[in-house]
């Protein structure tokens, strides 16, 4: 029961800290009567026709596997560090890895996710 106790401190005591950090920065921040804070765009020239840009989802395809290869060399860095000590099993175990990334590359390739339109 001790550590369901503990459990709940820390649940209450998130929660506080929650709570204290809202009120505090309600009570503090700065009440401003200029209607150009309302304003979206508070700066430069006002905006002319649609505000919304077309974004590439290319771009967030792009950089969700550069974060999973850059995860990879996580991954291997202090495998290698640490080779001489983890035997063959350890060899076996980052070539199945290794496997899985590429066919995840492979997959995303095959797919067309690759190719910019």
């Amino acid at each position: 029961m001790s550590v369901w106790l503990g459990i709940l401190f820390f649940i209450l005591a998130g929660f506080a800290f929650s709570a204290i950090g809202l009120g505090l920065s309600f009570l503090i921040h700065p009440r401003s009567k200029n209607r150009f804070k309302l304003e979206t765009y508070e700066c430069g020239l006002p905006t002319i026709g649609p505000t919304w840009v077309q974004f590439k989802t290319q771009y967030f395809t792009y950089a969700l596997i550069f974060v999973i290869f850059d995860v990879e060399v996580l991954y291997l860095y202090p495998w290698a560090v640490s080779f001489t000590q983890l035997g063959f099993s350890g060899l076996v175990k980052m070539f199945i890895f290794i496997f899985i990334l590429v066919l995840g590359l492979w997959y995303a390739w095959k797919e067309g996710a690759l190719e910019w339109r």
